[in-house]
């Protein structure tokens, strides 16, 4: 296999990583805050992404992802990657959904963008088919969405906010 499908790989790889981390982190701060359904949802999101490493792992016949921090990205975060500054601690499991849906998407452009690009034709039939899975995604979150109530208009309303102390 060529260097240039490897590079791709390893960075395809590296993106669901850092994805599953940091669904699981979300998890963890929701689970802090006692609010387990976004908590729950964030955990099932952590596995679906660390399942599309392990397939990538697996189709290459690695044994480890590489890590995220070596590549660089277009944006802060990569491009399945939630920003902490989108989290709130009263979010329900609608907002999680959005920034999921709001993920995918990103990374599905991305890859998108890979496929239409002047690149080798060898890496530009990986990211077509990465694309795919990732609109295969995107289709799931749709129907999650679908099935899952609106907030109510002050569902960050708290009466009794937390109090950070020095």
């Amino acid at each position: 296999m060529k260097q240039a499908v490897l590079d791709f790989m390893a960075r395809a790889c590296a993106m669901e990583a850092e994805a599953a981390e940091r669904y699981a982190e979300l998890a963890e701060q929701m689970w802090a805050f006692h609010n387990r359904e976004v908590a729950k949802l964030f955990g099932k999101l952590a596995r679906i992404e660390g399942l599309h490493r392990d397939q990538i792992l697996e189709k290459m016949g690695w044994t480890e992802a590489p890590d995220p921090s070596a590549f660089r990205w277009e944006t802060p975060e990569g491009p399945e990657t939630t920003d902490y500054g989108e989290l709130h601690y009263l979010m329900q499991a609608r907002h999680a959904l959005e920034l999921a849906l709001h993920n995918e998407r990103r990374a599905a452009e991305y890859y998108e963008r890979l496929s239409e690009a002047d690149i080798p034709e060898d890496i530009r039939r990986e990211a077509a088919e990465m694309a795919e899975e990732e609109r295969e995604h995107v289709r799931l979150i749709e129907v999650w969405l679908a099935k899952t109530p609106d907030p109510d208009a002050r569902w960050d309303e708290d009466l009794d906010p937390p109090v950070s102390v020095d």
